[in-house]
């Protein structure tokens, strides 16, 4: 296992040089002046030329490039224009914030979508499966920002039971989690109702039933571990598209996320800031498809082998 993870992170660089390599291209030709958002909109020219050559904005692009990948290795992600600190420092700041948004809106995803889909699944064309699918319906087509807003009007407003906004105590993330997560939480529910419908028709969970099993036993002992495969997966990839896509409902809740920060960034062409969000998110992505792999290895016998088989080459 140690040896397939190490494969999977040599593997990775490649795909970081080409997202550092990218997303420095994309800054390098911005219209927008870094120097210029830097000195203010009323700073003279001659300024705004000693800020860029205090910068090093003014070298050529691959002198730019490799000098920060150069700091880059050295665990340095620049420091910011704007906020005139290090960048590894603000999303350090930021980061707890973050994985506590992902935590709760990945919680809330498993625990609707999943009780819904099964309870969909065993009770398949019964009222209990048209009403769980019709919620699904609802909650796939609802952009999360303005479930959001219905939220914070509904319980911040109208009956203010949890917070407007900010991040100040743990009733803060319950409306932000929910916003999140209660979109993902209808693909679960539809994905877990499939995934079982399919488990179901085997023949070995008809095999158990025809030896007399109760049916609690062939679902939990037979279906459950074998339709949660697809959702283990799926589960993983919500990593990296929690810390990109839920920027709007950060916003929405005025929650201090990396997202968040990375707009800001955006805003005020805070190049260091920019670079090293995008890194940061690229490198989330990477450690989260390891942990799938992993995952999926201890839960399904068959990728167990695979991987050591694998390793073993």
């Amino acid at each position: 296992m140690g040896a397939f993870i190490a494969r999977r992170l040599i593997q990775a660089i490649p795909v970081l040089i080409g997202i550092s390599l990218l997303t420095f291209v994309l800054i390098y030709y911005l219209p927008a002046d870094p120097a210029r958002m830097y000195a203010g909109p009323s700073a003279r020219a001659e300024t705004v030329e000693r800020i860029r050559h205090e910068l090093g904005l003014d070298q050529p692009f691959w002198v730019q490039y490799f000098r920060y990948v150069g700091r880059l290795l050295q665990g340095d992600l620049g420091f910011s224009y704007r906020k005139q600190i290090a960048v590894t420092t603000l999303i350090l700041n930021r980061l707890p914030y973050t994985l506590a948004l992902i935590g709760a809106g990945i919680l809330v995803e498993l625990v609707i979508g999943l009780t819904v889909g099964i309870a969909s699944a065993v009770g398949r064309g019964r009222w209990m499966d048209r009403l769980g699918m019709f919620i699904a319906l609802l909650g796939v087509s609802t952009p999360p920002f303005w479930l959001g807003l219905l939220l914070l009007y509904w319980f911040g407003y109208l009956i203010p039971i949890f917070p407007l906004g900010g991040a100040a105590s743990p009733a803060h993330l319950v409306l932000p989690a929910l916003a999140a997560g209660l979109g993902g939480a209808a693909w679960y529910a539809r994905m877990m109702r499939s995934s079982m419908l399919d488990v179901l028709a085997n023949d070995y969970v008809r095999t158990a039933r025809g030896k007399g099993a109760r049916e609690r036993l062939v679902i939990v002992r037979h279906v459950l571990p074998n339709a949660l495969n697809p959702i283990i997966t799926m589960a993983g990839m919500d990593i990296p598209w929690f810390i990109g896509g839920v920027v709007l409902v950060e916003r929405v809740f005025n929650w201090p996320g990396v997202g968040r920060m990375a707009v800001e960034a955006i805003e005020t062409v805070d190049v260091p800031l920019i670079l090293g969000t995008v890194i940061f998110t690229a490198v989330m992505v990477v450690i989260s498809g390891i942990l799938i792999d992993v995952v999926q290895s201890i839960v399904d016998p068959r990728i167990r082998h695979f991987v050591r088989s694998e390793t073993a080459h």
